[in-house]
């Protein structure tokens, strides 16, 4: 035990730091409990708080930091990048631009408690325009909340932190194997929820080269983009006439697709998840003509078939908000 104590005294801070990096740049790292486990340690004075203090916030700036400058960078395919790597690939970018959008600055604070969001927030604020100086600040006070918060947690348990200390060192070699195990067992049940979830057997796709000749038939699909309204504004990418109707807008809009026209739903997400789970809705509905366009928006450019919203409009085409009386209310 007196080894295992004295490693933890004298690299806690280093473990911290690394382990809030590893966390804040997306890694399968639990920085919280390091940060617990430190908090009690700093009681009895085994580590310096200001240490832990500093490593943490270092961790935060440094790793947050460099998603941000890449989301100023790239823009959205940084988030597009990250959601397809994530455990929770269809949430996590529908959630960050749910906080920034509400809160602002402010969203770096609230995300950094919320799991899977953590992580694209910052290169949505950096993708939205955040000013390098604006995020520094939000990200500086949104890194002391957490690094306080969890510290002092510590801090009050730390009576039962020592205890378990004890009893990891007892075990040693065996408890790091059985946390290892026990992570990886964790993150192959997501991995298998997340595939089982994306099975679209009762879903039909349609590739993008059958949409463009469809597209220029006498009768044409509806097309109807359901990213959400902040997606569009950071990716203006679009289906020449597609109707932007948010997912979580869909329902109300059902009755005006009643018509008997074949529906196309795309998006810009990972595995078309959010097309996917609109087509299930719009099926649901009693809508059958409905399918999948596979890829989605990004199979639609690299087939070389997207147009600027300016370049419809100078080529004549109607504005995609214009395309339906539904659309307009989309945005709404």
């Amino acid at each position: 035990m007196d080894d295992f104590s004295a490693l933890l005294a004298s690299q806690g801070a280093v473990l911290v730091f690394v382990a809030t990096l590893a966390t804040r740049l997306g890694a399968p790292v639990p920085a919280v409990p390091f940060l617990i486990v430190a908090g009690g340690l700093t009681v009895g004075g085994q580590l310096s708080f200001a240490a832990v203090v500093a490593a943490a916030m270092l961790g935060n700036i440094l790793g947050d930091g460099v998603w941000f400058l890449a989301g100023r960078r790239w823009g959205y395919s940084v988030m597009r990048l990250l959601c397809r790597i994530s455990l929770s690939a269809d949430s996590c970018v529908k959630r960050s631009e749910s906080i920034l959008t509400r809160w602002g600055g402010l969203s770096l604070i609230a995300a950094k408690f919320v799991p899977g969001v953590s992580v694209v927030a910052p290169p949505m604020a950096g993708a939205l325009g955040m000013s390098n100086l604006r995020f520094l600040a939000y990200e500086t006070l949104a890194a002391l909340i957490w690094t306080l918060g969890f510290l002092f947690v510590g801090r009050i348990f730390h009576s039962a932190i020592q205890d378990v200390i004890a009893v990891i060192s007892n075990i040693g070699l065996g408890a790091l194997a059985i946390g290892v195990l026990a992570l990886a067992a964790f993150v192959a049940w997501r991995y298998r929820q997340r595939r089982l979830a994306l099975r679209a057997d009762d879903i039909e796709h349609i590739q993008v080269e059958a949409l463009r000749d469809a597209l220029a038939a006498a009768v044409a699909p509806t097309v109807i983009d359901v990213r959400s309204d902040e997606a569009r504004a950071l990716d203006p990418r679009a289906i020449p006439g597609a109707i932007g109707i948010a997912l979580k807008q869909l329902p109300k809009h059902v009755v005006g697709f009643s018509d008997g026209r074949e529906l196309v739903v795309f998006c810009d997400c990972p595995d078309d998840a959010s097309a996917i789970a609109a087509a299930r809705l719009l099926k649901g509905a009693g809508l059958q003509r409905v399918r999948v366009l596979a890829g989605g928006l990004d199979a639609w450019v690299a087939l070389g078939a997207v147009r600027a919203p300016a370049a419809d409009a100078a080529a004549g085409d109607p504005p995609r908000d214009a395309v339906a009386p539904l659309a307009a209310a989309g945005q709404a």
